[in-house]
This record gives structure tokens, C-alpha cells and sequence, in this order.
């Protein structure tokens, strides 16, 4: 694999949820509904920790996203109350869920700044996992489509999707730099391909993408505190 340079990187990709814009918090709102309504059957906790398992359960049927989420809820909602939940709850759940999908859009600190500097420079990229709807919503609230030159959204981002996503931009791994919030879907999969990869934690992560301690390659990962670092901090950019 030949060694990146500042102008080896032809193209840049970022998440969407929690890197361009607050997701995270709108899910924990609503898991806190849950919790509240699950209280006379079970401590939040517990009911926590069910709503996780039924999570991974579906994934492979459901994939991720608003809709996902709110039918992962509602069983575990039926299966912790032994099929006894009132309608009028069930309702609730419902209702929640409606308003997840349409959540509104803040974007984080300084992002469309950024876009705007790096798209004078780089073609960019949206890479991001999710339902398809749910995605192309957010993106179309957001008022950042005429940033990126391409929309990619997966059902999931593992190595075999970033490397679909490199066959179609026709450019090899060490020419990819990848900006996002999660170790689990943004870092290791791009890392293991030859990519660079840019980490911007956000201060609240799904269970599902945390990972144990890894040892990362210092010259093709960085951490950044914020987006706003990437155009002057960003070791592999063009000035």
C-alpha cells in the first residue's frame, strides 16, 4: 500500500448522525418514554437492557433508523408487560415514534463552515448507515445537500460496504478519508481497508457502537474535538 501524502486524499466522506447533526439525543428522548411507560412492569434499567437485546435482535431484520427503533420498542414494550400494555400506551409509543422520524434538524457547531471550505478543495461524501427515508429526510432538513458531490447510505458500514463505496468513486483506500463519531462504523472498517480516518467523538453514543480499547495506526487516524478542527488541524489536507 503506498504511504499518503497531504495530496494523496482525493476524496472526503462524513457520517451524517451525530457528526453533521444531533441524532443521538432524539433516541435517548424517546427511551426515556419507554422507560416512563414501562415503569408499573419493570425499573428503568431493566427495561433498558431489554429494549437493547430486542435491538440487536432485529437488526439483521430491521437494519437501524427511526422506524426500526420504534418497532424494536413496541415489542419489547408488549413483551415486558406480558402483552397487557393499553392501547392508550401502545398509542403513545406510536405517536413518539412519529415524531423521531420527523425530529428536527440541528446541525452541530460549525459544520456547514467546514463544508464549505473543504468542498472547494475535495469532492465530499455523505457515508452513513440508516433507512433509507429516515436518511434522505434528515439530509434534505439539513440544507447541506449542495455540499457532496455523493449521497451513500448503507443498511450497514462494515468493510464490504466501504469497499463497495471505493469500487464507486474508482479510487483505492489510501485515496479515502472518512470523518465521523463512531470507532465501531466509521474507524475500524476504513482503517482495515488502508484508509484514513478523522475520529470527532460526540458526547453521547449508542451501546451498540462502543467497542473495547483498540490500538489504532497513528499515521492514518487522527482524533479531532470538534469538525471545526479538520480544515487547519487535518494532517493529510491540502492547504
Amino acid at each position: 500500500m503506498k504511504k499518503a501524502n497531504t495530496s494523496q486524499i482525493r476524496y472526503i466522506a462524513f457520517d451524517a448522525d451525530d457528526t453533521l447533526w444531533d441524532n443521538e439525543p432524539h433516541y435517548r428522548a424517546l427511551e426515556n418514554i419507554f422507560c416512563d411507560i414501562m415503569r408499573p412492569y419493570s425499573d428503568p434499567e431493566a427495561s433498558s437492557a431489554e429494549l437493547f437485546k430486542t435491538e440487536i435482535r432485529n437488526i439483521p431484520l430491521y437494519g437501524y433508523g427511526a422506524k426500526a427503533y420504534t418497532l424494536s420498542i413496541l415489542e419489547t414494550a408488549l413483551h415486558i408487560s406480558n402483552n397487557t400494555l393499553p392501547a392508550t400506551q401502545i398509542n403513545r409509543i406510536l405517536q413518539a415514534g412519529k415524531h423521531l422520524a420527523d425530529s428536527p434538524i440541528r446541525l452541530l457547531n460549525d459544520v456547514e463552515n467546514v463544508l464549505k471550505t473543504l468542498s472547494h478543495k475535495y469532492p465530499l461524501i455523505v457515508a452513513t448507515k440508516g433507512d433509507l427515508l429516515d436518511q434522505e429526510r434528515k439530509l434534505r432538513k439539513s440544507g447541506l445537500e449542495s455540499y457532496f458531490h455523493h449521497i451513500e447510505i448503507m443498511s450497514n458500514k462494515e468493510e464490504a460496504d466501504y469497499r463497495k463505496l471505493l469500487r464507486h468513486l474508482d479510487i483505492e483506500a489510501a485515496e479515502f478519508l472518512m470523518i465521523g463519531n463512531s470507532l465501531r462504523s466509521d474507524v475500524i472498517p476504513v482503517l482495515n481497508l488502508g484508509g484514513y480516518v478523522v475520529h470527532i467523538p460526540y458526547h453521547t453514543t449508542w451501546l451498540h457502537e462502543k467497542i473495547d480499547a483498540v490500538e489504532l495506526p497513528a499515521d492514518r487516524f487522527m482524533e479531532l474535538p470538534s469538525i471545526a478542527d479538520i480544515p487547519g488541524k487535518c494532517k493529510w489536507l491540502r492547504r
